[in-house]
């Protein structure tokens, strides 16, 4: 998966147009490819320095969101990131976040996947892209899995708290 458009850039945050951050070696430093939609990017971070910085840029820490995640549905490992629920921005790691070559991808642009050997899955997204990561099958189907149970149970938490307020709101009407 590659474009033309290809440059380095200093800063960035995630957007609701990325689809992944992949490592890559550039001498003895970790960069980050990012790909979005229409365009890729070089950014001189680690990848899970653009996710702990989009967190901050959304609001939260990376440790907040985590600590959520495992509230929320009791996931440690490999957690997903709910970076902005709001903008349905949830990324999840192939492997530990703290490993160099971690690839992180957003759970809303995924279309499908498939496997493409004994340690590797092909994905598909929904610009019709694909790419080939070093992840097993079963793997990257329980990570996808996971993100969308996060993302299930914080839709559900967001439209009850807005059904309570809604029931609030017009029950003091009624009283008044």
């Amino acid at each position: 998966m590659t474009t033309e458009n290809q440059c380095l850039i200093e800063e960035y945050e995630i957007t609701p147009y990325t689809l992944l951050l992949m490592p890559i070696q550039y001498g003895s430093k970790t960069y980050t490819r990012i790909y979005e939609l229409n365009e890729e990017f070089i950014s001189p971070f680690r990848p899970l320095d653009i996710i702990k910085k989009s967190c901050q840029y959304f609001g939260s820490s990376y440790e907040g969101r985590r600590e959520g995640t495992k509230r929320l549905i009791k996931i440690t490992h490999k957690a997903p990131i709910a970076i902005d629920p709001t903008s349905s921005i949830f990324f999840f790691p192939t492997i530990s976040p703290s490993r160099p070559q971690c690839v992180w991808l957003a759970h809303e642009h995924i279309s499908s996947y498939s496997r493409s050997g004994a340690a590797e899955t092909s994905i598909t997204f929904r610009n019709q892209k694909s790419i080939n990561l070093p992840v097993s099958f079963s793997s990257f189907e329980n990570q996808l899995l996971r993100t969308a149970h996060l993302k299930t149970t914080l839709v559900q938490r967001i439209a009850e708290t807005e059904r309570k307020s809604f029931y609030m709101f017009h029950r003091k009407k009624t009283e008044a």
